[in-house]
């Protein structure tokens, strides 16, 4: 049987007297897409901060590759294998693309001070290395042609793609994509299933995704997990949970209704 490569167990987040996320237990298995669904205000978003322990858990257990992640503090993260994006896009407007993606990749790097002052053989080995990885996602994204252009000057969807990008020149093991369709074209949407299929089959990263968006839910996902007033309320393959009577009525329904 294959060990989950991230098990929250009965995780609760508490804000003063709000209780977000409450007692949410789920397991991701290597090479799946997993994606939490729900209305706004649900606690999707609230798990992946807990997560990428920008907020630790008020009560439960949580860990990755089997290593309780309690003690572990938000830039130690990206080290352990776990990469994301998020609702508003974080990038360094004022940078290229590339210089971007590079920035990316930095998290990799194991020379020190005193090599990069020197730039000693060792740093040169990696600097090389680091484009040749950053080329390779450039490739994968289609980027080549905004790869030396300014972030500020991009239009939204590919600022999107940028983010996209920068997380997987993390050389992540687990991608937590926080609503990726946001904003972009129906065009936009279609290459984002087509790149989450290869990022799992072709690049070996296993995906757990917020996403609103139904129609990429049931393309891409393995498993879906809805969320409702921060408790789950079904699990299982997308058409299943879809066809859930406390889906239709929590999720389905007040989307409809909006």
């Amino acid at each position: 049987m294959t060990q989950p490569l991230l098990r929250a167990q009965q995780i609760s987040r508490q804000f003063g007297g709000l209780l977000a996320v409450d007692d949410v237990s789920f397991d991701v298995t290597p090479g799946e897409v997993l994606t939490l669904i729900g209305p706004n205000g649900a606690g999707k978003s609230t798990v992946f901060n807990v997560i990428s322990r920008i907020y630790p858990q008020t009560s439960g257990h949580l860990e990755y590759r089997g290593k309780d992640l309690g003690g572990v503090a938000p830039h130690q993260i990206a080290l352990l294998g776990i990469a994301r994006t998020f609702q508003n896009i974080e990038l360094f407007e004022h940078a290229t693309v590339l210089s971007n993606l590079l920035i990316g990749h930095h998290i990799r790097s194991r020379t020190n001070l005193l090599s990069d002052l020197l730039f000693l053989p060792s740093t040169h080995r990696q600097e090389i290395a680091a484009r040749e990885h950053v080329e390779k996602v450039i490739d994968f994204l289609s980027l080549q042609k905004v790869r030396d252009s300014m972030v500020a000057g991009l239009p939204y969807g590919v600022r999107k793609v940028v983010e996209l990008g920068r997380a997987l020149c993390m050389q992540p093991e687990l991608l937590l994509l926080d609503e990726p369709s946001s904003g972009l074209n129906p065009e936009e949407t279609d290459d984002l299933v087509y790149w989450i299929r290869d990022i799992v089959t072709e690049m070996g990263v296993t995906v757990m995704m917020v996403e609103h968006d139904m129609s990429l839910v049931l393309r891409v996902s393995s498993r879906v997990v809805a969320m409702n007033q921060g408790r789950v309320i079904a699990v299982g393959t997308p058409q299943k949970v879809q066809s859930h009577p406390e889906v239709i009525s929590a999720y389905l329904g007040s989307e409809s209704a909006s």
